[in-house]
C-alpha cells in the first residue's frame, strides 16, 4: 500500500502527528509512507525509518508571489504519479486539503465539525469525527489511524518509542554538554510574545539550579532574550543550530523547560523529561502528560476555539512552582 500524509506545518503539529507512524508500521510494515511538508520543517522528519519519502513544498512562497501557485501545483501533480492508494490530510486546512486532492482519489481527513476551516472537509471521501478540543496527539492518531482501521489506546501512547532521529551532527556541539552535571535546556522563544514566559523569571530559575543550563534561540529577537537571561544567570547561550542538531541536543538533555512551541514538544517525542509552560494556549490539549512530561499553566480560562491574543498571563506564573516540578523530575 502507498500512503501519503499531508501535514505541512508547524513544527509542534508535525511532531504530534509523527507518533502515528509507529502504530501504522506495527499494523502493516509493508505500507510505504510518504510525507508532504513545508520545506522549513522537512528536517524534523528526516532520518525517520518509517518514512519512505519526504516531499518538501513551498506553499508559503505563494503569499509573496502568487505566480508560485502554478509551480507548486505542477510539482504536486508530478508527485501524484506515485499512485497513492490513500491520501490523509492530517492538517485540516483548505491549502492542505487542496494538496491532498491533487495527490490522489481516495482522501481522508476530519469532518467539517472537527476543524476550523470546515470547507476543507468537502474535498475528502472519508471523514473522521474528532472534537477540536480533543488532545492534539489523540486527534492526529484518530485522523491517521482510523482510515487504516488501526486501533490505539492511551497505554500505547504512553509506551511509545522515541521517534525523532538525527545524523551527521557536528562534534563541536557536544562540548556544550556536561557529564558531571545535569544538562537542562531552556526554550525561551515562541511564535508569539503572549506565549513566552518572563525572561527575568527564567533567570531566577536558572540561578536556583547548580546544573549545566543551556538556552536555545531561533531568531535574532530570541537571541537577545537568551543573551539577557545569560547575563543575569549562570547559563550558556547555544550557537545558532539547525533542526538536526536540535534533535541531538534534546536527546542528550536531562530536562527541557520551555514555552508551548515546537522544540519543547521535541522532548516528549524523544521521551526526555520536560516542563511546558502555558498561558493563553490550552495545556490539556497541546501536550501529552506522562510521568516525565509535565505542564504548568496560568490561571487563564482558555478556549481552544478562540485564543485570546492579548492574554499575557503566562508571565504571572510563579517561578517557584516551576522549580518544584524541576525538583520532582530531577
Amino acid at each position: 500500500m502507498r500512503l501519503a500524509i499531508v501535514k505541512l506545518s508547524a513544527m509542534g503539529d508535525i511532531i504530534h502527528a509523527m507518533v502515528a507512524l509507529q502504530f501504522i508500521k506495527k499494523q502493516d510494515s509493508s505500507i510505504k509512507i510518504d510525507w508532504f511538508v513545508e520545506k522549513a520543517f522537512a528536517e524534523v522528519l528526516k532520518y525517520n525509518p518509517d518514512i519512505e519519502n519526504i516531499y518538501a513544498l513551498d506553499l508559503k512562497s505563494i503569499k509573496k508571489d502568487k505566480r508560485n501557485f502554478f509551480s507548486q501545483k505542477d510539482l504536486i501533480k508530478e508527485y501524484s504519479k506515485n499512485s497513492y492508494d490513500l491520501v490523509i490530510d492530517a492538517q485540516g486546512l483548505l491549502k492542505s486539503a487542496i494538496v491532498a486532492k491533487l495527490l490522489g482519489k481516495r482522501i481522508a481527513g476530519f469532518d467539517k465539525k472537527s476543524i476550523r476551516e470546515s470547507v476543507s472537509s468537502y474535498l475528502y471521501n472519508e471523514k473522521i469525527s474528532c472534537s477540536y478540543e480533543t488532545n492534539v496527539i489523540e486527534r492526529n492518531l484518530a485522523v491517521l489511524c482510523k482510515p487504516l482501521n488501526i486501533e490505539f489506546a492511551q497505554k500505547d501512547i504512553l509506551n511509545k518509542k522515541a521517534f525523532l532521529y538525527y545524523d551527521n551532527e557536528p562534534k563541536e556541539i557536544y562540548s556544550y554538554l556536561r557529564s558531571e552535571k545535569k544538562n537542562i535546556l531552556f526554550i525561551v522563544g515562541a511564535s508569539k510574545a503572549s506565549k513566552m514566559y518572563s525572561k527575568e523569571k527564567f533567570a531566577k530559575i536558572i540561578n536556583s539550579l547548580n546544573e549545566n543550563c543551556l538556552i536555545l534561540w531561533g531568531n535574532e529577537e530570541e537571541k537577545k532574550i537568551a543573551e539577557e537571561i545569560s547575563l543575569n544567570s549562570n547559563s550558556i547561550v547555544l550557537p545558532k543550530i539547525d533542526l538536526n542538531i536540535l534533535k541531538m541536543v534534546i536527546s542528550k538533555c536531562d530536562l527541557v523547560i520551555g514555552n508551548d512551541t515546537g522544540p519543547t514538544h521535541m522532548a516528549w517525542a524523544l521521551n526526555i523529561p520536560s516542563i511546558t509552560i502555558f498561558g493563553n494556549t490550552p495545556g490539556y490539549r497541546n501536550t501529552y502528560l506522562t510521568k516525565i512530561n509535565k505542564i504548568i499553566e496560568s490561571d487563564s480560562k482558555v478556549d481552544a476555539l478562540k485564543l485570546e491574543k492579548e492574554d499575557y498571563s503566562i508571565k504571572d506564573i510563579d517561578e517557584k512552582e516551576i522549580f518544584k516540578l524541576i525538583e520532582q523530575l530531577l
